[in-house]
């Protein structure tokens, strides 16, 4: 065999790499002379976690507002009831003469999610007239209750279809009457005598000069739900303009004396032009509820809508460092190459129409009982918040999202984990939540309403037994 210039280079280059390769699991350790390394799993660490009743959360300019009323045979009862402002269309805005009205009705704009039961449920929602002017609170939690006058104004019964549109007859003023189609949306008709009295026959225009001034003298209106059967959880969306009162009306023409204009008329509903917020209330069965104050079973229990969370802990990662440091030296240190919780789902509780959270949180508290994240999801806000140098950037690295294959969710909490190795961190309380799919909460989350029942952690549990564990991918420096 004959080498050629090239052929004896390329081994010489490649000699010389071989020689001075490092094991990968050194590279920027910067080792002294004698130090020894050893990669390994540790995935037996206790993790302890309870069952705790979430905190009540702002009720102020939601992305997504729930409604509705379900039943669920682990959890119990649950309602999302709303209070809502509403506002005029225009500042000084008048009728017009001789106004009869045709009819009014109240837009419930869906979201895009749902969750329980469209399938055989019946919802039945009810309005009323709040007793006080909700435009003067400022601050809401969703735990507050909002009184209303004991007379219904309009109510709607029947299936609920979050993501049907239809088509309505719109008015078109100097042309024929067409047929629009109009997104996803509850249309609840009020009463006309009520809409006379409160707002056509008003002799006072004064009222409808200015929103405060309607604010004051209409108060806004309540609106409540029970289903039959499972039940659920709609959601409305306020961010925008979709929600209004509608008033249909006749009115002298401007013009001609003798004519009548049909009009169409929108006093706005959203959180661009008066609160909207809402008020969740769970009712617990007594089975869950020994569980949170004595719990001896092998399960916890996560609840959105502000319901249950479960606070975890690691109370053996101290030992686990002191028992390496007395086996080796006690300069060891341990560097976590990566860290990863573990979260199975009990067996047999995705089942519809309650399927499993789509997504829970992770966060922890600080030195002053403030919720926080993690440093490894402590991302940064440009010209904001600097965040955590260590963050992973992006929510599907740092996980959380629910395994349908596995039934299972994995944090990767390794820069958190390292830290609480080094006592750097003080668990002063690490928490799991149910999260919005489509935003992380680390507040109680009542943009969602999902559940999930999920598994303790089961010393030397078995291959591919339920359990909740922590592991841990470690380099040991000695």
């Amino acid at each position: 065999m004959k080498f050629t210039k090239q052929d004896l280079l390329t081994m010489l280059i490649g000699l010389f790499l071989f020689a001075s390769c490092k094991d990968s699991n050194t590279i920027g350790l910067d080792l002294e002379s004698g130090q020894e390394i050893k990669g390994t799993l540790m995935d037996s660490a206790t993790v302890a976690s309870q069952t705790l009743v979430d905190d009540p959360t702002s009720g102020v300019s939601l992305v997504r507002h729930p409604l509705g009323f379900m039943t669920d045979p682990t959890f119990g009862t649950s309602e999302a009831s709303l209070a809502m402002a509403v506002s005029i269309p225009s500042n000084d805005f008048k009728f017009g003469k001789d106004a009869v009205i045709d009819s009014a009705v109240l837009i419930l704009p869906y979201a895009s999610q749902f969750y329980g039961d469209t399938t055989t449920s019946v919802y039945t929602i009810d309005v009323k007239q709040l007793d006080k002017d909700i435009s003067k609170e400022q601050k809401y939690m969703t735990n507050q209750t909002w009184p209303a006058t004991g007379a219904s104004i309009g109510t709607f019964s029947g299936k609920v279809k979050p993501n049907t549109k239809f088509k309505i007859t719109q008015i078109v003023t100097g042309k024929p009457d067409t047929l629009g189609t109009v997104i996803p949306q509850i249309r609840i008709k009020l009463n006309n005598t009520f809409i006379n009295t409160q707002l056509i026959g008003l002799a006072d225009s004064a009222k409808l000069s200015r929103p405060n001034k309607f604010f004051e003298f209409f108060k806004g209106l309540k609106v409540t739900s029970t289903a039959t059967g499972a039940g659920g959880i709609m959601f409305l969306n306020y961010a925008g303009t979709d929600g209004n009162l509608a008033i249909y009306y006749k009115r002298t023409n401007a013009t001609t004396p003798t004519a009548k204009d049909t009009v169409a008329v929108n006093f706005p509903i959203g959180n661009n032009s008066g609160p909207v917020t809402t008020t969740v209330n769970h009712i617990h069965p007594t089975a869950l509820k020994d569980q949170i104050t004595n719990s001896t079973e092998n399960i916890t229990y996560l609840q959105a809508l502000a319901g249950l969370k479960n606070k975890i802990s690691f109370p053996y990662l101290k030992k686990f460092v002191a028992d390496l440091k007395a086996k080796n030296n006690p300069n060891t240190k341990v560097i976590v190459n990566k860290a990863q919780l573990v979260i199975d789902l009990s067996a047999g509780t995705d089942v519809i129409p309650f399927s499993a959270a789509q997504r829970l949180s992770l966060y922890r508290y600080d030195i002053a009982g403030q919720r926080a994240n993690v440093p490894d999801n402590d991302n940064s806000i440009q010209g904001v918040y600097n965040g955590d140098p260590r963050a992973l950037g992006n929510e599907v690295l740092f996980g959380g999202y629910f395994d349908s294959v596995n039934k299972r969710y994995i944090f990767t909490i390794t820069s958190y984990i390292q830290d609480l190795l080094d006592g750097k961190t003080e668990d002063y309380g690490t928490f799991l939540a149910p999260s919005s799919l489509t935003e992380f909460n680390i507040n109680p989350s009542v943009t969602s309403a999902a559940r999930s029942v999920i598994s303790k952690h089961k010393k030397g549990a078995a291959a591919g037994e339920k359990t909740l564990k922590l592991n841990i991918y470690y380099t040991q420096i000695n």
